[in-house]
């Protein structure tokens, strides 16, 4: 359990699936928006948010999902190891991620679409092997998938702490979120790709201007599954373990706690995240940038929080939407057009399934 100095809040007994704040039961302690299609979210740059449609349903456990220049989109479904395609709100099966093992939070998890696509005709997938986890750059052309190659391998794997969020940066390189496989010393083993912050290029190489000519560029995170970029600021959601989750700054070479450290500690060497909830509230998955916020996709929780943010800083107070409206959610990116697309998570084992889960909703971003 990571060190708690400043904790306001003394959270219930554990049970079901200790140290996973996707399973383990604890106290609720943030303040949410009621359940409702339109919430409006105060503060520096105030906005609403309105669930316009339904892009998709029927797809299992999606997780990762990103958009090609044509504007349709890739989904993983995590457990079949399946890439959909959603194209005019018609979803069709386009290949099957080849070695991919399933688990209780392991199996095809992020995708990226290569930033020179079509010209360089690759998505590039995390997913859970055998062994390990790896991610692999896939040819992607004429609606199928081929040539599967991994490029970067031997990233520690459990059955809950995979990881898996995969997001190219403005400077061109592939960025990925890793869990410490459910071992905690990897987090700050300098010699393992757990519990860290990877900064790579297509070919699995550390990129240019890592610390150290390392592969990872942070340390000490517990589960990352949220990356996103504003400019070229990066920020990362992160899983704590049974009393505070986190939204954190990333700066190259730092150290953000884990194991030592859950929520604001304020340890000597180590970086506090910019905001904090009880694992009830969030259990945070995918994260977006849009019009001054940080949207973040809560699976406990069962809510998208909106955190505005400018310059690497929390200006403003968390707002909830959607609380325990749909389920939990799993990951959000940005369209083309602006809006949010919000996957759900209710056939992963842990929710309750309605008519048409999983699904994909499109969320339109106003101001109030």
């Amino acid at each position: 359990m990571g060190v708690r100095g400043r904790a306001a809040v003394v959270v219930a007994a554990l049970t079901l699936v200790s140290g996973c704040s996707e399973a383990t039961p604890s106290s609720s302690g943030s303040t949410s928006a009621p359940p409702s299609s339109a919430s409006t979210v105060g503060g520096p740059a105030a906005v609403t948010l309105t669930v316009a449609s339904t892009v998709a349903t029927g797809i299992e456990v999606p997780w990762g999902l990103a958009f090609l220049p044509d504007k349709s989109a890739l989904v993983a479904e995590r457990d079949s190891g399946k890439v959909k395609r959603i194209a005019g709100g018609q979803v069709s099966e386009v290949g099957t991620v080849d070695d991919v093992k399933s688990s209780s939070e392991g199996g095809l998890l992020g995708l990226a679409v290569d930033p020179g696509y079509p010209g360089k005709p690759y998505i590039y997938a995390y997913y859970s092997g055998g062994d390990d986890n790896r991610i692999a750059r896939i040819t992607y052309q004429d609606g199928k998938l081929s040539d599967q190659q991994v490029i970067l391998e031997g990233i520690p794997k459990a059955a809950i702490h995979n990881g898996g969020r995969l997001r190219f940066g403005p400077d061109g390189f592939l960025y990925a979120g890793t869990g410490d496989g459910s071992d905690r010393p990897n987090s700050q083993d300098d010699n393992s790709l757990g519990g860290k912050i990877l900064r790579i290029t297509t070919d699995g190489k550390a990129a240019p201007g890592n610390p150290d000519g390392r592969v990872w560029i942070t340390k000490g995170h517990r589960n990352v599954q949220g990356l996103a970029f504003d400019g070229n600021q990066l920020y990362a959601a992160e899983f704590g373990q049974n009393t505070w989750d986190e939204l954190n700054v990333i700066t190259p070479g730092s150290n953000y706690g884990w194991p030592a450290a859950e929520g604001i500690s304020q340890l000597d060497g180590m970086t506090d995240p910019i905001a904090q909830w009880h694992t009830a509230d969030a259990s945070p998955s995918g994260i977006a940038f849009a019009q001054g916020h940080i949207f973040m996709a809560s699976l406990r929780g069962e809510r998208l929080w909106a955190i505005p943010v400018a310059d690497g800083k929390r200006i403003g107070e968390p707002q909830a939407f959607f609380t325990n409206k749909y389920g939990r959610l799993r990951t959000v990116e940005v369209a083309p057009d602006g809006s949010l697309w919000v996957t759900t998570s209710n056939t992963d084992g842990r929710g309750q399934p309605r008519d048409g889960d999983d699904r994909i909703l499109r969320v339109t971003i106003g101001t109030s």
